[in-house]
């Protein structure tokens, strides 16, 4: 008999899920809230989901599943990039934020937005090329080595203008030991980022992106393959993180016992040994938020 295979999402779904029925225990043991919130918001919980989470539907599951056992529901306030749904929690209209780890992050917790910052899962970004492949990185799993050999050979990178892109390939550069110029070094100036694939393919450039938008075709990319993949160093982690009641009042918070008990979940080393399992895919798109064993420097 075969054994079942639990996919990355099934993984990540386990996590978020663990967080939002343990935010709902907390919630409802907090007294303060029983007197201070009307009824039918005591029962809600708000979030502002990053837009991969949303766009491969996990997070409608995760939400489906989360209202079935508890009978509360969650608000979907904003779901985008980062500087998008960034905006209502630090307005305080959300409880709950999902997004990639970065200096928005950093900033929301630093002024006193968010509280509670954690990791749950990553996704990872990818280097595509042109077929021809004159930089010779195909199959590499070292994205400073990659770097080297296009620099090596000023074959066309294009630096893109995100900031995903933008910080995984910073670090590379860095890693490498090269500060990338020349002709063959162009700058992104695609009208939106849904263009940049084809930009860069148009150009027979190289260029750092995300693998999602690939595999859910979210944007055309031309002849533009990916060359290099399953790089540690260019995982993004996705962060947890509760809104923090003393910034503002209104939101539901579970006072002391939320925090302690909704860390050990989102670490939790059973949901994550899963979420390293395979799946239907390749590659899966969302892998373990726990820290793992690199080969490469940072």
């Amino acid at each position: 008999m075969k054994s079942a295979i639990i996919s990355p999402a099934r993984g990540l779904l386990a996590v978020l899920l663990g967080c939002l029925l343990l935010a709902q225990t907390a919630l409802a043991a907090s007294p303060d809230k029983a007197n201070t919130e009307p009824a039918s918001n005591q029962h809600t919980v708000r979030a502002c989901v990053i837009g991969g989470m949303t766009m491969t539907g996990l997070w409608d599951v995760i939400v489906q599943r989360f209202e079935a056992k508890t009978g509360y529901r969650v608000e979907l306030v904003a779901s985008g990039p980062r500087p998008t749904i960034s905006v209502p929690f630090r307005s305080g209209e959300a409880d709950f934020l999902v997004m990639h780890a970065g200096d928005i992050t950093t900033d929301l917790v630093a002024d006193g937005y968010g509280i509670n910052m954690r990791p749950c899962a990553r996704n990872d970004l990818v280097i595509y090329g042109p077929a021809a492949d004159p930089a010779g990185i195909r199959g590499l799993k070292d994205g400073a080595e990659a770097l080297k050999r296009i620099a090596a050979t000023q074959s066309t990178f294009l630096d893109v203008n995100s900031n995903g892109p933008r910080e995984v390939g910073h670090t590379l550069w860095k890693r490498a030991g090269i500060r990338p110029s020349g002709e063959w070094f162009i700058q992104d100036e695609a009208p939106y980022a849904g263009n940049i694939p084809l930009f860069a393919n148009e150009r027979k450039a190289y260029f750092i992106f995300g693998r999602m938008p690939s595999v859910l075709q979210k944007h055309p990319f031309g002849n533009a393959q990916i060359l290099l993949d399953q790089d540690p160093t260019m995982r993004r982690p996705y962060i947890l993180m509760e809104a923090n009641p003393a910034r503002h009042p209104q939101v539901n918070h579970g006072g002391g016992q939320g925090p302690g008990r909704l860390h050990p979940v989102a670490r939790n080393p059973e949901f994550h040994g899963r979420l390293r399992q395979g799946e239907n895919r390749r590659f899966p798109l969302f892998l373990s938020g726990l820290a793992q064993r690199s080969d490469h420097a940072p």
